[in-house]
């Protein structure tokens, strides 16, 4: 995957400054900034909580078929 040189990221902040506007740059910067956070926080939590999973899933028991449940409430009533 090739990196990005200086020329390519001058012409990304050209089209950046044209697009937003020199004038909504910091607000643009710092959205993105707390949008990297929160996803380094997000992927920090689920480490964590792989982590801390160490007991093992235990499936739901099986339930029983709709017909026997209305066979059931038929005796019954």
């Amino acid at each position: 995957m090739p990196s990005l040189g200086p020329t390519e990221l001058i012409l990304i902040l050209v089209i950046v400054v044209i697009f937003f506007g020199v004038g909504r740059l910091p607000e643009v910067f710092g959205g993105l900034g707390k949008g990297i956070r929160e996803f380094r926080r997000a992927a920090k939590d689920v480490e964590s909580i792989d982590e801390d999973d160490d007991e093992p899933v235990v499936a739901p028991k099986k339930k029983k078929p709709v017909q026997a449940e209305v066979e059931e409430t038929e005796d019954a009533a």
